[in-house]
C-alpha cells in the first residue's frame, strides 16, 4: 500500500542510489499555453529589437535617408512607424523639425503608393502575404466595406491615425480607388499626422514627447473628430 508522501519516498530513494527521479509530465493544455507564452516574448522581444534599430539611425549621419526610407517602408509592410525615429530627431535638433516633417511625409506618401501598386498589380502573389503577416484580413474586409460607404473620408482616418496604414494602401489599389484622389487624401492625412508630431515638439520640447507616445491615440481621436465635422460642414455647404 502507498502512503501519501509515496511519490517523495521513491524520489528521495531514487536519488539516494544514484538514479533520476521521476519527472511529472507536463499537460498537454499547460505546454499548449507556455508554448503560446514563448511565441508571444519572442515577437515582443523582436519587436523591440527591431524598434531600437530603426531609433538607432537618429545618431548616424544618414538619419535623414533612413527617416526617408522607413516612412516609406512603413506605409507598405514595415511594422515600426516613422514616428518614432522622427521623435527622436526632431529632439536633438528642434529647429529642423519642418523638414523633418516633409521629409517623413514624403517617404510616407510615396511609400503608400508602393502600397497601392501591390495592392493593384501583386495583390495575389504579394499582397496577401503581407495583409495575412499582420493579420488584417478582416480589417481589409472592413476597409472595402467602409470605402463603400464614406469613400475618402475613411482613408484620409487610416492616414492619420493608429489603424495600420499599409493595409489601407493595399486595400486602395485592390478595390482601385482614384489614385490621384489617394495621393492627394494621403499627402493630408500623413503630412497632418507629422508635422503636429514635430510640431508639438518644437513648441515643448522632451517634456511633451511621453505624452505623444502615451496619448498619440487620443489626439487620433481628436483630429479624426474634427475631420468629420469639416465633412458634414463641406456637405452642407453644399
Amino acid at each position: 500500500m502507498r502512503d501519501a508522501d509515496g511519490r517523495i519516498v521513491a524520489e528521495e530513494r531514487a536519488e539516494s542510489e544514484g538514479a533520476t527521479p521521476p519527472i511529472a509530465p507536463v499537460p498537454l493544455v499547460r505546454r499548449a499555453s507556455l508554448s503560446g507564452r514563448s511565441l508571444v516574448r519572442g515577437l515582443r522581444a523582436s519587436l523591440h529589437r527591431l524598434y531600437a534599430w530603426t531609433l538607432h539611425w537618429a545618431e548616424t549621419p544618414q538619419a535623414m535617408l533612413a527617416l526617408f526610407a522607413i516612412a516609406f517602408a512603413e506605409s507598405s509592410f514595415f511594422p515600426i512607424p516613422p514616428d518614432a525615429l522622427l521623435i527622436a530627431m526632431v529632439i536633438a535638433t528642434p529647429r529642423r523639425f519642418a523638414r523633418y516633417a516633409a521629409v517623413c511625409t514624403l517617404g510616407s506618401v510615396l511609400g503608400g503608393m508602393f502600397g497601392y501598386l501591390i495592392g493593384y498589380a501583386f495583390m495575389e502573389t504579394l499582397g496577401w502575404r503581407i495583409i495575412d503577416f499582420y493579420g488584417a484580413r478582416a480589417l481589409w474586409g472592413e476597409f472595402q466595406a467602409k470605402y463603400q460607404d464614406y469613400g475618402l473620408l475613411f482613408l484620409a482616418i487610416a492616414a492619420f491615425t493608429p489603424i495600420p496604414y499599409k493595409v489601407a494602401t493595399i486595400a486602395s489599389g485592390a478595390t482601385q480607388i482614384d489614385v490621384l484622389a489617394f495621393a492627394l487624401v494621403s499627402a493630408l492625412g500623413r503630412g497632418a499626422r507629422f508635422f503636429l508630431v514635430a510640431g508639438l515638439l518644437r513648441l515643448f520640447g522632451e517634456p511633451i514627447r511621453a505624452f505623444i507616445e502615451r496619448y498619440f491615440d487620443v489626439l487620433s481621436l481628436l483630429f479624426v473628430l474634427l475631420l468629420i465635422g469639416g465633412f458634414l460642414a463641406l456637405g452642407a455647404l453644399r
